[in-house]
């Protein structure tokens, strides 16, 4: 494995993140609005659940959804790459297109921790209590569920040629995945055939995994968080590779 290819890639989507400040306060607005004003506007509807008021319950959730939204987002370089010629540049240069797809899922992954991370600034407002050990947990598990995203994004990015198709296919995907995971509402009660698509969607164990570690309640045990998004990933990565090399750039 060309370590050296992953990391400069990985480095280059940094500066280019670190640089474009308005990608940072984008993504810091979004849960701003989800957490704040749905959070405080349902709460009224919602008197506990499961010992918690809704604004606290779905913090995790919102959590996860900056997740889904950058891992995802992140893979639209590779259109713009391929838009401005830079692509083509570092793919007739000897490295494995491998690395360069890793690259791109470590970066895409790094980020979204970075962005995630931001977001537990605002337990406090919310009075969720967030012990400094709790944070270190937290940090590998939102690179996991980062991980186990991102080869959608690069799988999406890899076969589209557009700007507008990828933010198309991509609002058709994460959305679905966001809303049927557990993160705005809690899946006991739901019909069998709801609870069926929530069970097959690897952004429920997310949610799941972040709500346990965060306050304390879980609908799946850890190992079967951790395998299945661990198993998601492996495969999705796998899929991420295969598309990317075969892709006409």
């Amino acid at each position: 494995m060309d370590w050296n290819t992953i990391y400069i890639v990985w480095l280059r989507e940094l500066i280019r993140y670190i640089r474009q400040r308005s990608r940072l306060y984008g993504s810091i607005v979004r849960p701003i609005l989800w957490l704040f004003i749905l959070g405080m506007g349902l709460r009224p509807s919602f008197q506990s659940v499961q010992g918690f008021n809704y604004t606290q319950y779905i913090f995790p959730g919102i959590i996860a959804m900056t997740l889904i939204f950058t891992s995802i987002q992140s893979a639209i370089s590779i259109i713009w790459d391929r838009e401005f010629g830079f692509l083509k540049e570092i793919l007739v240069a000897p490295v494995p297109r491998t690395a360069i797809a890793l690259g791109k899922a470590f970066a895409g992954s790094t980020l979204s921790v970075m962005q995630g991370t931001i977001i537990l600034i605002f337990a406090p407002l919310v009075k969720v209590p967030i012990i400094w050990y709790r944070i270190l947990m937290l940090i590998p598990v939102m690179f996991l569920i980062s991980f186990a995203l991102v080869g959608i994004g690069i799988v999406i990015a890899s076969r589209m040629t557009s700007f507008e198709g990828f933010g198309t296919i991509m609002n058709f995907l994460v959305m679905p995945m966001f809303f049927l995971s557990g993160a705005m509402f809690p899946i006991s009660g739901l019909p069998p055939w709801l609870k069926t698509v929530i069970v097959i969607n690897p952004l429920s164990y997310g949610v799941d995994l972040l709500r346990t570690i965060i306050l304390g309640i879980s609908t799946f045990p850890i190992v079967l968080d951790c395998g299945f998004l661990l198993a998601f990933g492996v495969t999705a990565i796998f899929f991420a590779i295969l598309f990317f090399n075969r892709g006409e750039y």
